[in-house]
């Protein structure tokens, strides 16, 4: 597979601490990469240096043929990225509607964000920040099917969800990674993850523990994980 996004050599941190310790990581296009580990191996800092709003300390980010490791944030969102960040992103005290004109430009259609989530529709005259949290998500979720973006970043879009709301989520991503959109994803959320993912890495402590198909996981326990990983048939 052509490779969409590669890492390499990547540390970074915060201050004195450092959390990514010469991370190497490819992520191919037009597939679905999870990128799994515990609270504090440093998978949402790997996002946040991908998507340029946390510096790298060294190595390099590639996207494409290009060296994006110290191309600004919004250039990279113009060229395609897109980043739903684990606290949702939207705009809590503007209206659903007013969301999804930002989302998508003002004028442009939304229907996309109706198929996806029809509850949606039922709430445009209502403040985002009076959503439910699964609402919030779907609405942060609207921005991605609105700007169909070449390279999508997921950090635990599932946190704090019940089960219904979160597969109806992870459903409408694998959508978009079968329609073509290079999709990395973090999230603690196994079962799902794994169901969709063509490629997974495991941070552990900034470091790499392992990278590989899904299936190579079965039976295993990963680091940080209490529980061996399920079987494909078992989930």
């Amino acid at each position: 597979m052509t490779v969409e996004l590669s890492v390499r050599g990547l540390r970074a941190g915060y201050g004195a601490v450092e959390v990514l310790h010469g991370v190497d990581l490819d992520v191919p296009a037009g597939a679905l990469t999870a990128l799994l580990g515990p609270n504090g191996a440093g998978k949402t800092t790997l996002l946040s240096v991908v998507a340029g709003l946390l510096p790298a300390r060294s190595g390099h980010v590639l996207w494409g043929e290009r060296d994006v490791t110290h191309v600004p944030p919004d250039a990279r969102a113009r060229a395609g990225l897109a980043l739903v960040p684990e606290r949702r992103g939207i705009f809590s005290d503007l209206s659903v509607r007013e969301n999804l004109e930002i989302f998508g430009g003002y004028g442009q259609p939304v229907d996309a964000a109706f198929e996806a989530f029809p509850v949606l529709a039922d709430r445009l005259g209502q403040r985002a920040g009076s959503l439910s949290g699964g609402e919030q998500q779907m609405l942060a979720m609207s921005r991605v099917l609105l700007r169909d973006p070449r390279l999508l970043l997921l950090d635990e879009i599932s946190l704090g969800l019940a089960p219904r709301v979160t597969r109806r989520l992870f459903d409408v991503v694998g959508e978009l990674a079968r329609s073509g959109t290079t999709v990395l994803l973090v999230d603690q959320y196994l079962s799902d993850a794994l169901r969709l993912a063509d490629v997974v890495y495991v941070l552990a402590r900034g470091e790499v523990a392992f990278a590989g198909e899904p299936a190579e996981l079965a039976g295993k326990t990963l680091p940080g994980y209490v529980t061996p990983v399920a079987a494909a048939g078992d989930r």
